[in-house]
């Protein structure tokens, strides 16, 4: 069984997966891998030399004939001959089993020396092999610089995947920065239209008044109603929103029956959904506890029981449910409704803060979208989640996972706890 050689390009797809190989600069003007097994063959005049990484699809080889890749055999697992070792040369106890095993791999030779490569001194991330035909053993001075020679390469790695996770970190804090600015232009934007509508609107009712008929009233007053209640909407989810990304919630998990928060929402909700048409049901069962916030539960629930009914056909045939069941360690919030369903492109935007997702209701309703972003923020601050799966043209569930109350007396985390005190 032989090593199969790879083509640079053409057969190493995979490249993208070798993590700690990129990290040292493979097939870059500054390889280190490449360095490094040039400078270890010739502290111990070796022919040959291999590196390999846990996990990875690919081993580096050099020898005289150049520097090489081939195909990794996930039957290797060189770590577990080493025996807590980071050397594994002729004196080792497991050598002759390492080298027979190496042999097997398809790797010939006589001699051979391996290095095991540990972060901390305890977890290895691979190995470094040292071969050729001869028979001399490997010094043993010349052995431990090469094991210095590879700790300061686990430092470099160590270094490099330190600053490749700060530049991560960077720039997605660029993203967020430049994602905020854009979306408050567009809060700014959005608020100023139904201003303009209502400074407009009422200076005609105080300077046209004796123009107007009681029709051309009524319509003015309609509309400057629901222009405010809208608007005002806007503005309490937006402040809302901000004392949720600015950790100003005070969080306050108890032990508490959800059905008292799907019977607060039916009772706030239903007189909507008779005037809609549509069937308002709540089945979650009496007897099912969550440990969470039931301010913030009952306001996800709120917001996501008015969508669905703003999205709801209004011929008599629309239905809402709420229900719920156990699951692990988490009770299952699902909110259903037979609307307007979604494409898989109107899903993949419904948790992003951005007011220029909005879908029009069955009744002409607005959203701004920034409903969803709160009950996702919400449902994150009592550790549970939330998912959606809907259809286009035949309706959508809403899941909310939320902890379920082990105890009646259920304590707060050590977490929990000072996280109540600090705020």
């Amino acid at each position: 069984m032989a090593l199969q050689l790879l083509e640079i390009g053409t057969t190493t797809d995979q490249l993208s997966a070798c993590r700690l190989s990129l990290l040292l600069g493979v097939f870059t003007s500054n390889n280190r891998v490449e360095g490094f097994l040039k400078f270890a063959r010739g502290i111990l005049q070796a022919d040959c030399g291999i590196l390999c990484f846990h996990d990875e699809p690919y081993i580096w080889h050099s020898s005289a004939e150049g520097f090489k890749v081939y195909q990794a055999k996930t039957e290797a697992n060189l770590a577990s001959f080493f025996a807590g070792d980071t050397i594994l040369c002729s004196q080792h106890q497991n050598y002759s089993a390492f080298s027979q095993h190496i042999h097997d791999l398809g790797v010939e030779h006589r001699r051979i020396v391996g290095f095991d490569l540990k972060i901390n001194k305890k977890q290895s991330i691979g190995q470094v092999i040292l071969f050729d035909d001869q028979l001399d053993p490997f010094k043993g001075n010349n052995l431990e610089l090469v094991h210095e020679f590879a700790m300061s390469l686990i430092s470099i790695i160590e270094l490099r995947s330190d600053y490749a996770e700060l530049k991560e970190l960077y720039e997605q804090q660029l993203a967020l920065n430049f994602s905020k600015t854009k979306f408050f232009q567009i809060i700014a934007h959005d608020l100023r239209a139904p201003f303009h509508g209502l400074i407009g609107f009422s200076e005609v009712l105080a300077q046209e008044r004796d123009t107007l008929n009681d029709a051309n009233i009524q319509e003015i007053a309609d509309y400057l109603l629901d222009t405010s209640q809208s608007t005002y909407s806007l503005l309490e989810s937006l402040l809302n929103w901000a004392m949720a990304e600015g950790g100003r919630f005070v969080y306050h998990p108890i032990n508490f029956n959800l059905k008292q928060s799907s019977t607060i929402v039916y009772s706030v909700l239903n007189s909507l959904a008779i005037k809609k048409d549509i069937q308002l049901i709540d089945q979650v069962p009496e007897d099912l506890k969550v440990h969470a916030d039931i301010n913030m539960v009952t306001s996800v629930l709120q917001n996501l029981v008015s969508n669905a009914l703003k999205f709801t056909h209004m011929d008599g045939t629309g239905k809402v449910t709420m229900y719920a069941e156990k699951s692990a360690d988490f009770v299952d919030i699902y909110i259903q409704d037979t609307g307007l369903g979604m494409t898989q492109a109107q899903i993949d935007e419904l948790f992003q803060p951005r007011l220029t997702i909005s879908f029009k209701g069955t009744a002409g309703e607005k959203g701004t979208g920034l409903g969803l972003v709160l009950c996702q923020r919400f449902v994150d601050l009592n550790q549970g989640k939330i998912s959606v799966q809907s259809k286009e043209g035949v309706g959508t569930i809403f899941k909310v996972s939320l902890p379920i109350a082990d105890n009646d007396y259920q304590a707060l985390s050590l977490d929990r706890m000072k996280q109540a005190i600090t705020e």
